[in-house]
Formats: C-alpha cells, structure tokens, sequence
C-alpha cells in the first residue's frame, strides 16, 4: 500500500492536471535547476577566494564579504526553489493518501479548490523570493563594493573590495529574475486554464432548452 502512495506522489509531482502544469513542471525541474545547478556553480562557486580588499588580508576579505553576501546567492535560490515546491508537494502528498487521481482533481470541486490554492500559494511565494532577492541582491553588481571598516578598527571608515565576474553575476541575476517570472506567469496561467475547463465542464452539463 505504501508503494502505491509513493507511486502516485510521485506521478503527481511529475504529472499535474494542466497542461500548464505539466509544462511548468518541465521548465521548473530541467532549465531552472539546470541552470542553478551548473552555471551557477560556474559563476558564484569560487566567489569568496576571489574576493579581494585594500589591504588584501584574509581577515579583512572575509569580514568584508560577510558583509557583502549576508547569504550566498545560492543557497538563497536553492531555498527559493525548495520552498516554492512545497505546496505542490503537499497538495500531492494528501492526493496520494486519498488515493485521488489525476483526472479527479479538476472534476470535483472541493479538489479544484484545494488545487488552485495550492498554486496561489506558490505564486505569493514566488513572489515574496522576488522581493527578497531584490533587496539582498538588487539588479546588478558593482565592481566596487565599498566595506564598512568600523567594526574593524582602522583609520578609515571604508575598505574599497573588489568584486570578481562582476558582469557574468549581473547577467546571472537577471536571468534568475526572468526565471521567477516566467514561473509565476505559468502559475497564473495554469489557474486560468482550470476556471476555462471548468466553465467548459459546467456548459456541456447545462440543460439544452
């Protein structure tokens, strides 16, 4: 029986209701991890060795790129793409102990509901991680990043760092941008489709008269 709860979370997973769904499952699970995973390893992998200061100290570059990066841009996308999972995980999840299929989710009401706030969640979570990234990481990088060198006791109260592959972030981050919203225009979408479909369903049941 546990078996068949697995294989039907993970049918789920792999294959929602919509074809919108299934297509955002297609872009989400190759080309935005795809491109997280192995670009950006390429861009931001070895950033905190190549980030450099004036004086060009270990302890001052590490104090400075703390500073710089409160969190490294990859660990904050792969949160993003983890947390924006969840509710469609566990929408399957209670799918797959119900023994629902697929086919019934956008036949019966009560799982229609239940569905698409499942994706408006994701959509306010995708959403919230825009405005984040937004706000740690703004829409380019400099390739000056000016330290504060209070904490650390010097004569000035700034340190001028120098921040490497400046250009390849700035692109990477705008490509990360258009990944989320390419992502909440799917979501957006796939809840259009659903309302169509159903309006098409209540149509055909609509006495003739």
């Amino acid at each position: 029986m546990s078996l068949n709860y697995i294989k039907n979370f993970y049918e789920g997973c792999m294959k929602p209701p919509t074809v919108i769904g299934q297509f955002h499952t297609l872009f989400f699970g190759s080309v935005r991890m795809f491109f997280l995973g192995v670009l950006g390893f390429a861009v931001y992998g070895n950033e905190a060795l190549h980030f450099s200061c004036d004086p060009d100290k270990r302890e001052i570059n590490l104090i400075c790129y703390n500073q710089f990066r409160p969190i490294t841009p990859q660990v904050f996308w792969a949160l993003q793409l983890v947390i924006v999972l969840v509710p469609g995980a566990i929408f399957h999840l209670y799918a797959a102990c119900k023994s629902i299929n697929q086919e019934c989710i956008l036949q019966k009401p009560i799982y229609t509901v239940i569905y698409i706030l499942s994706v408006l969640l994701r959509i306010s979570l995708e959403a919230v991680a825009f405005w984040l990234q937004i706000h740690l990481f703004g829409f380019q990088v400099k390739p000056l990043y000016l330290c504060d060198a209070v904490s650390l006791g010097k004569k000035f109260t700034t340190i001028k760092c120098m921040v490497p592959e400046h250009f390849e972030k700035t692109i990477f981050l705008i490509a990360m941008y258009t990944f989320t919203v390419i992502t909440i225009v799917l979501c957006v979408a796939e809840i259009l489709e659903i309302i169509f479909r159903r309006l098409c369903v209540l149509i055909r049941q609509r006495p003739k008269g």
